[in-house]
């Protein structure tokens, strides 16, 4: 197995119950990488509801995952269906919960009804080679996750506050070599740095209240090309809408965020 396989692994321990192993290898800052944290609950859901593919993931922050050990998720079906099967899961770590997660769970390599040209068209992107690391931006924090995940991005919005847009695109990919997966997109959909860092400067942390995930299509091994751009931000509170395509170009996940912009 990868860093990713391994690392977002759970044991069930019965009646409902699964335990994993959170580690701040997946960090930014003090606190675990949001789409990494809430990789446990949907690997939990996938075994309840007997369904490969995440399309549907909401998940809720309640706390930060700001330590290491051994995190408890519990888990219940709230239905099941042919096509589609929905679940709930809560993560809790050193006795505080931590998220909740709600789910719709499917197998993407059925069609159950008609497939159509409508889609997301990719964006003009330098190619990886071209992009600038993560790691050489100036954002503000410390960022142990990219040991895990290799992040370039696009050298328009790579400088702080260099650009007169709120959007961050660039490439994604497992530092280690690993195909992405269905799971791994609710990760991918939350490891680039804000959409409001090209615009307003270095930002620091900006913890995210909400993330949606909606999974269209497994991805193509390779690379995946992502653009991210905040169309709302009043009182500190910010959303921003991403899309990722795969490395054939197709249309892989899209992602809604509610993150805060915290007083540096």
């Amino acid at each position: 197995m990868g860093h990713f396989d391994d690392e977002t692994a759970i044991r069930h321990e019965g009646d409902g119950r699964w335990t994993t192993s959170i580690t701040d290898r997946w960090n930014i800052g003090q606190t675990a990488n949001g789409g990494y944290a809430t990789l446990a609950a949907l690997r939990s859901l996938s075994e309840i509801t007997e369904q490969p593919d995440p399309m549907s993931v909401t998940t809720h922050f309640l706390r930060p995952v700001d330590a290491v050990g051994t995190a408890t998720i519990e888990a219940e079906l709230v239905k099941r269906g042919r096509t589609v099967s929905v679940g709930r899961a809560s993560l809790e770590l050193d006795g505080r919960q931590r998220l909740t997660t709600t789910g719709a769970f499917g197998d993407l390599t059925r069609d159950v009804g008609a497939d159509g040209a409508v889609t997301v068209a990719q964006p003009e992107v330098s190619p990886p080679e071209r992009c600038v690391p993560r790691a050489e931006l100036d954002q503000g924090v410390e960022l142990p996750i990219l040991d895990r995940v290799d992040v370039v991005i696009d050298p328009s919005c790579a400088r702080a506050g260099g650009s007169d847009r709120a959007v961050v695109s660039g490439w994604v990919r497992f530092a280690d070599g690993t195909d992405p997966t269905t799971m791994a997109l609710t990760m991918f959909a939350d490891v680039f740095p804000p959409s409001l860092y090209p615009l307003m400067g270095s930002v620091g942390w900006v913890p995210t209240i909400e993330l949606t995930v909606h999974v269209r299509r497994r991805p193509a091994p390779g690379w995946v090309l992502a653009r991210f751009e905040c169309d709302d931000l009043a009182g500190g509170r910010m959303i921003e809408t991403g899309s990722l395509w795969d490395s054939s170009g197709a249309l892989v996940a899209r992602s809604r965020q509610l993150g805060l912009l915290l007083e540096r």
